[in-house]
């Protein structure tokens, strides 16, 4: 497999919907893990691994860099890297685990958030519902040819902190604007909390995903 992960199996044994799970920046595998034990059980878990390490912990999908001048800005190049490890994880998943490869959902926090909006509008055709938290999309490491694409069965949650001080709301706020008009299927909310997930926020999430699957 491309990429290290952990699993919490599925109470199916074959046909089980997929959840994938990207954890954001500085973080590992075990982060959003957390949320498994509360998720419905049918549901087959994978929590991935980004694949740069940092030091002295925690791992990274991609470099931020913070120059002299406050200014931070993003390696698109290991984004897209990093969008294309997770696009074939999802394959290499789906041939290995008893999944339903027609019933894939990718869950991500931050930095995993504009991972997962990046898989989903570059290869939607192997993503069917994306949880975005506390992230937004960032136009560098998706298709200039996005109109051309079929995002029919692609539907999002997308929610974010009023007080973010990490990544503004107002960075969040474009996402819906952005999905209707490729007449994306979409939620939007915003809890009044900061670089986090709210109880409530995880609650709404939760109903939205069982609803969906």
């Amino acid at each position: 497999m491309s990429l290290s992960y952990i699993t919490r199996p599925s109470t199916l044994k074959e046909n089980a919907p997929l959840l994938i799970m990207c954890h954001g920046y500085g973080s590992d595998e075990n982060d959003l893990f957390s949320f498994a034990s509360e998720l419905p059980e049918e549901l087959f878990i994978i929590s991935l691994k980004a694949p740069y390490p940092m030091h002295p912990y925690g791992n990274a999908w991609y470099a931020i860099n913070f120059d002299a001048e406050q200014n931070k800005w993003s390696d698109d190049e290991q984004a897209k890297s990093s969008r294309d490890l997770i696009a074939n994880f999802i394959d290499e998943a789906c041939n290995k685990y008893p999944v339903n490869k027609d019933n894939v959902t990718l869950l991500g926090f931050s930095q995993g958030t504009i991972l997962c909006y990046a898989v989903a509008l570059t290869y939607p055709e192997k993503v069917n519902r994306v949880i975005a938290l506390s992230g937004y999309i960032n136009h560098n490491i998706i298709p200039d040819n996005i109109s051309e694409k079929d995002y029919s069965n692609v539907s999002f949650y997308c929610s974010h902190g009023s007080v973010d001080q990490v990544l503004p709301v107002e960075w969040a706020r474009k996402a819906p604007k952005f999905l209707e008009a490729l007449n994306i299927e979409h939620k939007y909310s915003e809890f009044p909390v900061g670089h986090g997930v709210a109880p409530q926020n995880f609650y709404e999430f939760r109903t939205w995903l069982i609803d969906k699957i």
